[in-house]
């Protein structure tokens, strides 16, 4: 694993700006995996409330951004950018909680790559709260069409 990686690094490596940028930081990576934190699930601002409260499906949301984070990281150590991808498929999603503006520790956010390089990757994500299960999921990343 590597040392923290801030928020303002993270929003080099993704195209989330703004407030969608829901990661704080990085708390270690390597070419397997990564693992993340935050407190945007507790923020009024986060774009992603509807009516006060943010539902637990948006913690779909912020394992994708994981993976993306790890493929820019990931791309950055071999010399390169990542090339732009989309988020092709979700599976095997589970949801352990009903909102996640309701609790009061960070979450975790680890993602681990299963399969593929660059930007066809499928990668394991599961998401946590002082070590309680809030989520898990399977993203599918493919690489942006060139036209």
């Amino acid at each position: 694993m590597t040392t923290p990686i801030d928020k303002a690094e993270i929003r080099r490596l993704i195209p989330h700006a703004g407030t969608m940028c829901l990661l704080d930081s990085v708390l270690g990576w390597d070419d397997e995996s990564i693992v993340c934190t935050t407190n945007t699930h507790r923020d009024e601002a986060n774009p992603l409330r509807r009516d006060g409260r943010l539902s637990a499906l948006h913690a779909l949301e912020y394992g994708a951004q994981a993976a993306a984070i790890h493929g820019g990281l990931r791309a950055r150590a071999a010399g390169a950018t990542a090339p732009p991808c989309y988020l092709a498929a979700l599976r095997d999603a589970h949801l352990h909680v009903a909102r996640l503006d309701d609790l009061a520790s960070p979450l975790e956010v680890r993602a681990q790559r299963l399969f593929g390089d660059a930007g066809n990757t499928i990668y394991q994500c599961a998401i946590s709260a002082s070590g309680i299960s809030v989520a898990e999921e399977r993203v599918t990343i493919m690489l942006r069409p060139q036209f």
